[in-house]
């Protein structure tokens, strides 16, 4: 309701005393869910409105992604995770393991870096530009393999390739071993919500075979999509 921000003044109808306000609106602004302006007005910050984006739009997520997920993981026999942004990393939220003697398993509430994992890269392609821009001023491009994306322009070049056919790949970025595919998941107002991704080693995910279930991924996140309309 207040589409300016506030100031300090403005909210003396919390009825704080002003120095515990000022303390809370430190503490909020430090953690990144309220952000001050030049003209010191306050506003709600990025990491709050995807909380509550969370909480009106995508509770129960995981259980609409379940049979689509499951259905992807026998059809490909792969590892097949779901995962949002939160703050400045990825999170994985749910997983449905590959029946494979060897697999990879990622634990629910993993976390993984923007710059180099599929998931991330299918959300952050479609993400509104200023929402985009504050993401990647807060970005660190750690070098973790000598395939690691470590500059902001040869991201946003690869997250133009993302918007031009609806997947993200992760070719050994942060692992050498590893290998993703990702296709974003769109809620009731085109927001990129969240990813699906299969996840497995590179000695059966190769190019050829990535590129062959890549339409497989997109699928499945259209229609884990329409679950949310």
């Amino acid at each position: 309701n207040n589409p300016g921000g506030l100031s300090q003044t403005e909210m003396s109808s919390l009825r704080l005393p002003a120095a515990s306000l000022y303390r809370l609106l430190i503490t909020l602004t430090e953690l990144g869910y309220i952000q001050r302006d030049n003209a010191d007005r306050y506003h709600l910050g990025r990491k709050l409105l995807t909380l509550g984006y969370k909480a009106l739009d995508y509770a129960g997520l995981p259980e609409k992604a379940a049979l689509p997920m499951r259905n992807l993981r026998d059809a490909v026999r792969e590892t097949v995770v779901l995962g949002v942004i939160s703050g400045n990393e990825g999170v994985a939220i749910d997983t449905v393991r590959s029946e494979q003697a060897v697999c990879v398993s990622i634990k629910i509430g993993h976390h993984f870096p923007l710059h180099t994992a599929a998931p991330a890269k299918a959300i952050l392609a479609f993400l509104p530009q200023n929402e985009l821009a504050n993401i990647l001023e807060q970005m660190d491009f750690t070098r973790f393999t000598e395939l690691t994306i470590c500059s902001r322009g040869d991201f946003l070049k690869e997250l133009a390739e993302v918007r031009k056919n609806g997947i993200a790949y992760d070719m050994g970025e942060e692992l050498n071993e590893l290998r993703c595919v990702a296709a974003p998941i769109f809620d009731s107002r085109s927001f990129p919500a969240a990813a699906v991704w299969v996840t497995g080693p590179a000695s059966r995910l190769d190019a050829k075979k990535l590129q062959k279930i890549s339409q497989q991924v997109k699928i499945t996140a259209e229609i884990i999509s329409s679950t949310l309309l």
